[in-house]
């Protein structure tokens, strides 16, 4: 699975995840006690995650939601977008 970055210092980025579930925050484990970066949604194909979304702590929801359509994410990898609980 693909992750995909919104905001903060590694914005419009890209990286390859292995396992078949995407972690709630990246890098997992900071060390400093608050994650970089949350997961906001993924994006599934065929029952699996194709791609998940991952945002700055500090940006709302509506702009994720903006900027992952804006980028074209679902579209670009053929994927239903899903929110996280």
């Amino acid at each position: 699975m693909r992750a995909l970055f919104i905001g903060g210092m590694v914005d419009n980025s890209e990286l390859d995840l292995d396992g078949e579930q995407p972690p709630r925050h990246y890098p997992e484990n900071t060390g400093g006690g608050r994650p970089r970066y949350r997961l906001h949604h993924t994006g599934r194909r065929d029952g699996a995650v194709a791609y998940a979304v991952y945002a700055a702590p500090e940006l709302a929801d509506d702009e994720v939601e903006r900027v992952a359509q804006e980028r074209g994410y679902a579209r670009r990898f053929n994927a239903e977008p899903q929110p996280e609980a």
